[in-house]
């Protein structure tokens, strides 16, 4: 419902500023307006990859002289025209308007309720402004000019009954009459940049659950990780808004898709913010009733109002909250299956040490980077590859890039190193961490830096080795006390551990198949950097899992559906691992495999 609150507000905002110009030119035709609000449409959404950090400086002042002028207005026509429209803050005047109008009175909620859209988007606001900051511009400016603008607006019908549909900028004085209407066109921009920065937000944080399909993310910002911009979800937004716009005859029709969005938005925040108010806040339940109850008393009543526009514009967001929560649905439960399935599948050091050093193949000369989601354990997609293929590189480093939610990773605390099984194995694992600004754009920087981090994680284990050749290898079992003092000393800049509980190692002694080949594991540092730099040489392969997957044969026809088609075609038009690691075509290997749910 955000995402469809994300392409209704800016379609309603920019329509109703672009009506302003027919005001003053009643022979303009409809088009005309459609025209020029497609126009502000386009114009906003091309401009969303330069982010708000460089235009946000300007929303403050446009929003705050826009709450002063329609307060000031609503005052001059009060005092104008007729201060007696005050008497509507008596509760006695709303049960006499319902019982007046009955049934019309109360789906004209449905209409009204647009008086207070926006209040939606303030938890989504809280990515970019502190909680103090939006009570106190609330409170103060907010809540009592929007008081004063609809009573001023009130005032004026009461002597212009036949300007109802135009009440707004109708009670514009004309001196100021086109001021305002640039004021109010940019304030429209503004609320429209903020409805789209939530959907951003949002989908961001679905993709971080996995709950989205994989989408590039740029951060715009230094200062604040919530201001984003998504290119793909950009495209789409302004196409759906585009098609609202131009699809629509009237506007009364987006304004009733658009309460629509709003209330139940409203409702599911209610009910998750409840939720936090049990689970995180630990509340008594006596104030959690009170929130819940006064909240739904009033959501539920804008609520029942709105379903009798359903038909009057209000599917619009239902479809569109339909498809992506279908979207969504979709991809989580496929991609969750496929990690349960690459998690209960991780090969048993047992079975890797079983193998000997030469892993069963013959180790041809070169380094295989092994790209793995796992940062632990050795995935199901290496013993797919080394049981279907004769030969393997003589150096295997599974790696794992992991992306964090801070601005940068240092350089030296970047690349976290550990050596798999016994040194004749010649198997690293290498996690890679960057923060969200970090370029990871040429393959050459990052296949040299991770060379180096590996050279000095060979280093440090040389050095260390006088007190850690007990705990080196071993199995079923966890780390010992040793490579934990190991684990905190270095942690800063490789991890020197060998093994970890994800690893399920523990101390063993040696099989005398690793005992035949003793004199190559006790090679030394200098001849194992040389062997190093020598496989290095001879040449990198990148090699990507794929693991595809299928429903099964006897699978309901709803889930063939899913799985083999929608899933899939997520799958083919999002991004590829390919393209998020910057691999090189020419040394790429795709190993695949499928896995039937």
């Amino acid at each position: 419902m955000v995402i469809g609150d994300g392409i209704l507000t800016p379609t309603i905002s920019v329509l109703s500023a672009a009506g302003g110009i027919k005001i003053n030119h009643p022979q303009m035709s409809n088009d005309i307006v459609v025209f020029v609000a497609l126009v502000i449409l386009v114009g906003l959404f091309s401009m969303q990859h330069y982010g708000t950090d460089r235009v946000g400086w300007l929303f403050a002042p446009i929003v705050l002289l826009w709450f002063l002028l329609i307060g000031s207005i609503g005052i001059v026509n009060i005092w104008k025209y007729d201060s007696s429209v005050l008497k509507a803050f008596s509760p006695v005047y709303v049960y006499r308007y319902f019982k007046r109008g009955r049934r019309d009175s109360w789906t004209s909620l449905g209409g009204i309720m647009l008086s207070i859209t926006g209040t939606e988007a303030l938890f989504a606001d809280l990515a970019h402004f502190p909680v103090s900051a939006i009570q106190l511009a609330f409170t103060v400016l907010v809540f009592p000019c929007l008081l004063l603008a609809y009573s001023g607006q009130a005032a004026y019908l009461m002597k212009h009954q036949d300007h109802v549909v135009d009440a707004f900028y109708k009670s514009i004085p004309e001196s100021i009459y086109w001021p305002m209407f640039v004021v109010a066109t940019l304030a429209a921009i503004v609320a429209s940049q903020a409805t789209i920065s939530a959907t951003f937000s949002i989908i961001k944080q679905a993709h971080a659950l996995g709950c989205f399909p994989r989408i590039k993310v740029v951060h715009t910002s230094k200062k604040f990780l919530g201001q984003i911009y998504i290119p793909d979800i950009n495209w789409i937004l302004m196409i759906l808004c585009i098609a609202v716009t131009a699809g629509f005859k009237h506007q009364i029709q987006i304004a009733n898709a658009y309460g629509t969005a709003v209330v139940i938005v409203m409702l599911v925040t209610t009910l998750i913010m409840t939720l936090i108010m049990l689970l995180v806040w630990h509340c008594h339940w006596i104030f959690v009733v009170i929130f819940t109850g006064l909240s739904l008393v009033v959501e539920c009543t804008y609520f029942s109002a709105v379903l009798f526009k359903v038909d009057q514009g209000g599917w619009v967001p239902l479809v569109i909250a339909a498809a992506f929560l279908i979207i969504m649905y979709v991809w989580h439960y496929s991609t969750l299956k496929r990690y349960e399935f690459e998690m209960h599948s991780k090969v048993s050091m047992a079975w890797i040490l079983g193998l000997g050093p030469s892993l069963g193949l013959v180790r041809v000369p070169g380094v295989g980077l092994v790209y793995s989601e796992l940062t632990g354990g050795v995935p199901h997609i290496f013993s797919h590859l080394i049981t279907n293929l004769p030969a393997i590189h003589s150096v295997v480093v599974f790696v794992c890039v992991k992306y964090l939610p801070v601005y940068t990773v240092p350089e030296e605390e970047r690349f976290l190193v550990k050596r798999i099984g016994p040194k004749n194995y010649h198997m690293f694992r290498c996690v890679a961490r960057y923060g969200y600004k970090d370029l990871h754009k040429k393959d050459e920087d990052f296949e040299k830096k991770l060379f180096d981090n590996l050279f000095l994680f060979v280093r440090l284990e040389s050095m260390m080795e006088g007190y850690s050749d007990s705990d080196e290898y071993s199995l079923y079992g966890q780390t010992t006390t040793t490579e934990k003092q190991q684990q905190t000393t270095f942690s800063s800049i490789v991890d020197v551990t060998v093994s970890s509980s994800l690893d399920s190692i523990v101390e063993v002694s040696r099989s005398p198949l690793q005992a035949g080949s003793s004199t190559i594991s006790n090679l030394t540092e200098g001849s194992e950097l040389e062997f190093l730099a020598s496989c290095r040489d001879a040449g990198v392969v990148h090699i990507l899992g794929n693991t595809v997957v299928r429903a099964r044969r006897d699978s309901m026809f709803l889930k063939k559906i899913a799985i083999d088609y929608v899933y899939a075609f997520l799958r083919k038009i999002c991004r590829e691992n390919s393209v998020i690691f910057n691999v090189p075509h020419e040394s790429l290997l795709n190993v695949g495999q499928i896995f039937y749910v």
